[in-house]
This record gives structure tokens, C-alpha cells and sequence, in this order.
């Protein structure tokens, strides 16, 4: 039994006790008002009982609904990308090679919310097929920023371990840097024998950076980074010799540099954890792959909407002449 089912029966007992008694004893028995007991025996007198059963209404016309294909293709743009958010999917789907689409990330989120996308995990979940745990909502922590003016002005550096995986003997970690202006990312994947990067293996890391920086017309001015050992010695001196200083964090505060820790989490969502779910075999050399690709879209073909790069490529910030794009 239906609940307009119930309301039917509700309407026909109002009736049968009124013509037993009289209408204002039915009325205040049923709780109904008269003007409400006459306005329904109208239409029964003239059409019948049947006219008590509750009506359907039409589903409501939504002038401002999104259209049925925009939402397929932000639903279908979702998971092909699990680790974007709103703000990402709403400023990638309005660059023209995605169609031009011009919704807004509160109506995106609407979409995926009526679709259980709202959350990465829910994504990641469908993806991998399994069921997302629940997350109870959390409250976003204020962001502090770091004042910076120019290209190679400051510097991000960070290591980020990977973990062991087939076929590589010893453990992998993920050698990171960000210009903070311009969000232009550097990345590589490392083999440790002595299970934490050596400063040789960043100071080469330095110098591929110092180089891309002086071919597009900048220069490494600043590199901030913690205080661990792979960030001393040889590191040091490459970062003097390229006409640089060195600014170290200090202890127990890592969002002082988080510009890398955000590039990290970054890469992490939207290059690894992708990997991890479609892999049935982590291996360095597709990790390697998988890494390259990704940081030429991150850096050439991904509209980045933080508070200095305003939805533009960081590519067109710090080398217009793309002339820091690989051979």
C-alpha cells in the first residue's frame, strides 16, 4: 500500500462518517476544514469518488537545469579524471579542446553529487571496483601564501618516498620541485641503495632545474628545502654555484614549503593512485612513463586555478617560447 493510498482511504472514511452523521461532526473528527470537505465533494458530485485519490504532478520544469549531455560529459570527464575537483573539472571543460562547456564548479559538484561522485574515494572506488569507505565532511584549513614576484624567484625542493616495487632492487623516492610563481613542475623517480636519496642525486636534480630555468630566460635565485641530509653538502654547493641561496624550513613546520608539499599531493591523486588502481604490477620503468606524461600535461596542457597562476598553463607563465619543452 501506497501512501496515496493511504490519503484515499483517509478521504473515504471522511465522506462515510459524514453522511452518517453530519459534516461538521466528520470535519472535526478528521481534522479537515470544511471549505476543504465541500471543495472535494464538488468534484465528486460531478466526476465520482475517484476523484479523492491524490493526483500526480508532472515533474517540475527547471529553466536553469543543466542539459542532459553537459552532465554526461561531466560525469564522463570525472572519471577520466578521479582526482580532479570542481574548480579543475569546471575550468578544464571550458577550454575549447574540451568542448568549450561553461559551468560553474557549484554545478559541477551538483552533478557528481547527484551521480555519488562527489568525493575523490567514491571516484577512485568506482574506478577500482570496490566500495568507498564513508568520510565524514571536514572543514578546509586556512591557506597561508607565499609573496613572490617573478620566475625562479623561490623554488620549491622535496623528496616523496614511492615505496619498493617489482623488479627494482632497492627503494624508490620521487624527487620533486615547483617554481612557486608560476606552478612549472619538475619531477623524477630515483633508485636509494642506502634507502634515502643522496645529495649527488640531488645536486644533479639541481642542475637540470638551474638549466631549464637560465634556457627560458629566468634564473634559480632561491631554493627552499627541509632540513634532511639529501638536501646538504654536494645540493648545497651546486645551489652556490649556480648563483643561488639556499632557505631551509624550519623543523616540524613542512607547510612552510607547500608549494611542493601541494605538488605532491598533487601527483599523488592524479598520477599514482590512478596508476596503483589500474597496475596489477607496479614496475619503475612504467612508473617512469607514467611520470613523464603526466608532468608535460601538469605543465603544458592543465589549467591551474590557484591565486597566482588565475586558471592559465604554467608553461605560458615561465616559457612562453616553450623552450624548455623536451626533445
Amino acid at each position: 500500500m501506497t501512501d496515496d493510498d493511504v490519503l484515499f482511504g483517509f478521504r473515504l472514511q471522511l465522506f462515510a462518517h459524514a453522511a452518517k452523521t453530519s459534516v461538521s461532526e466528520a470535519c472535526r473528527v478528521f481534522g479537515v476544514h470544511r471549505s476543504t470537505y465541500y471543495r472535494w465533494r464538488a468534484a465528486v458530485d460531478r466526476h465520482g469518488l475517484e476523484m479523492l485519490r491524490p493526483r500526480e504532478r508532472r515533474a517540475p520544469r527547471m529553466p536553469n537545469q543543466i542539459p542532459q549531455h553537459v552532465e554526461q560529459r561531466v560525469v564522463a570527464f570525472s572519471l577520466g579524471h578521479p582526482a580532479y575537483g570542481p574548480d579543475r573539472i569546471s575550468a578544464e571543460l571550458a577550454r575549447p579542446k574540451w568542448g568549450a562547456l561553461e559551468i560553474s564548479p557549484n554545478g559541477v559538484w551538483r552533478v557528481l553529487r547527484r551521480h555519488g561522485l562527489n568525493t575523490r574515494s567514491k571516484r577512485y572506488a568506482l574506478i577500482a571496483g570496490y566500495a568507498a569507505p564513508y568520510a565524514p565532511p571536514r572543514d578546509e584549513p586556512p591557506v597561508a601564501h607565499i609573496s613572490v614576484e617573478r620566475c625562479g624567484e623561490l623554488v620549491g625542493f622535496d623528496a616523496f618516498y614511492v615505496g619498493r616495487l617489482a623488479g627494482a632492487k632497492d627503494p624508490i623516492w620521487q624527487l620533486s620541485a615547483i617554481d612557486c610563481y608560476s606552478s612549472y613542475a619538475w619531477a623524477e623517480l630515483i633508485a636509494c641503495p642506502t634507502g634515502q636519496p643522496r645529495s649527488e642525486q640531488t645536486s644533479r636534480f639541481a642542475h637540470h632545474v638551474a638549466a631549464d630555468l637560465k634556457r627560458a630566460g629566468w634564473r634559480l635565485e632561491r631554493a627552499l628545502t627541509d632540513n634532511g641530509n639529501e638536501w646538504r653538502a654536494l645540493f648545497t654547493r651546486t645551489i652556490e654555484a649556480v648563483g643561488a641561496t639556499q632557505t631551509r624550513i624550519r623543523a616540524g613546520r613542512p607547510q612552510t614549503n607547500g608549494h611542493v608539499e601541494n605538488l605532491h599531493k598533487t601527483i599523488l591523486d592524479e598520477c599514482w593512485r590512478p596508476a596503483f588502481a589500474h597496475y596489477r604490477q607496479l614496475r619503475l620503468s612504467g612508473l617512469r612513463r607514467d611520470l613523464k606524461h603526466y608532468l608535460w600535461t601538469y605543465n603544458n596542457d592543465r589549467a591551474h586555478t590557484g591565486r597566482l597562476t588565475r586558471g592559465r598553463i604554467p608553461a605560458d607563465i615561465i616559457d612562453p617560447a616553450r623552450k624548455m619543452r623536451p626533445a
